[in-house]
């Protein structure tokens, strides 16, 4: 159990029979009156967000989430197959619960599944990937100095803006968390 006065960003708690993790808190103390605690969470499941407003005293269970590491196998039609490295099952997940969280991720690339109750919900891809670039416009000479970028295609399938510079078949290094080129590899 953990009471409102000691909620934090991103501890994970039941509430009102959902799963959420909070976002953002911010503790209240107005001039009149008790103070309170407003709270910005995400429901983990659905992905919806609401803000409230706790009383210090109120309690919550929270919630245990497992995080597994997974190997990414393939794609197959709208479905996403992982495989646990340990004991080498095999989870399926679809492309909808996947979201964005794929798009920088090559097969055989390790991966974290974020799961409750034995339900994954989440799919945390690495930070940082190295990728080939497979499309792109060539870059003119003299336009490497202006800082401008032109729009790529990884072999992932994804979209990037990249320097003037970068060719195709270039190897680049992505955030996956922004979706922003950070280097050549």
């Amino acid at each position: 159990m953990i009471s409102a006065g000691d909620i934090r960003n991103g501890i994970t708690m039941q509430y009102n029979g959902n799963v959420v993790q909070v976002i953002e808190f911010q503790h209240v103390k107005p001039g009149k009156g008790a103070a309170f605690v407003r709270v910005k969470m995400k429901d983990i499941i659905n992905g919806g967000v609401t803000e409230t407003a706790f009383r210090p005293t109120e309690k919550f269970q929270l919630a245990q989430i497992d995080r597994k590491k997974y190997q990414y196998l393939y794609k197959d039609g709208d479905l996403f197959t992982f495989m646990n490295t340990e004991d080498y099952e095999q989870i399926s997940i679809s492309e909808e619960e996947v979201g964005d969280a794929m798009k920088f991720v090559k097969e055989n690339e390790e991966v974290t599944l974020n799961s409750f109750n034995g339900k994954p919900y989440a799919v945390e891809p690495p930070l940082f990937v190295e990728l080939e670039i497979t499309e792109t416009e060539p870059g003119f000479k003299g336009n490497t100095a202006t800082g401008t970028y032109k729009p790529a295609t990884v072999e992932t399938g994804a979209q990037v803006q990249v320097p003037l510079f970068v060719e195709i078949g270039d190897k680049i290094k992505i955030d996956t968390r922004t979706g922003e080129y950070l280097s050549r590899a």
